[in-house]
């Protein structure tokens, strides 16, 4: 289990390789475009819920965030190959990667019980608003471990100012 309290989020080859990585402009517009298209599914799959009205909709965006996930969850893997050497399970971003997997399988599950039709349209639609709330603490997980890593940063930054000054 990685110790990520104790040591900055990246050594200062990973951020160079973060800085000049494509990727990480990709996961940076991926990232609130999955979170707008799960904020409209989820009104959706409510309405769908509490008027039992506009189930084709509500299925398509749970389909096309579904999607979003797995595009992200795949180029944040080839971000994390670039920027820390390994596809994914990066001691930095462990336990974001751990939390991602059940995300991924419960959009998964919902794919499944929609194409093969173990699971009734109500039981989907509560399905998708549980993998939105893991989605959501997930989402949670990476804004605050990007937080705490631009303050480490800038405390580190000042740190070396101040010892050149």
């Amino acid at each position: 289990m990685p110790d990520s309290l104790h040591k900055p989020l990246y050594t200062p080859e990973q951020r160079a390789r973060r800085d000049a990585s494509v990727w990480t402009l990709v996961q940076g517009i991926l990232a609130p475009v999955q979170f707008v298209i799960c904020i409209v599914s989820a009104v959706l799959v409510i309405r769908f819920l509490m008027t039992g009205e506009g189930y084709m909709a509500a299925t398509w965006s749970v389909i096309a965030k579904t999607v979003a996930l797995y595009t992200i969850m795949v180029t944040g893997a080839i971000w994390e190959k670039e920027v820390f050497g390994q596809y994914l399970l990066a001691p930095a971003f462990f336990w974001e990667d751990v939390v991602s997997f059940g995300v991924i399988a419960l959009h998964t599950l919902y794919l499944a019980g929609l194409l093969w039709g173990f699971m009734s349209p109500d039981q989907l639609m509560i399905l998708a608003l549980v993998a939105y709330a893991a989605y959501v603490v997930n989402a949670i997980q990476f804004v605050w471990k990007l937080r705490m890593a631009r303050l480490a940063a800038a405390a580190m930054d000042a740190d070396l100012k101040g010892a050149t000054a």
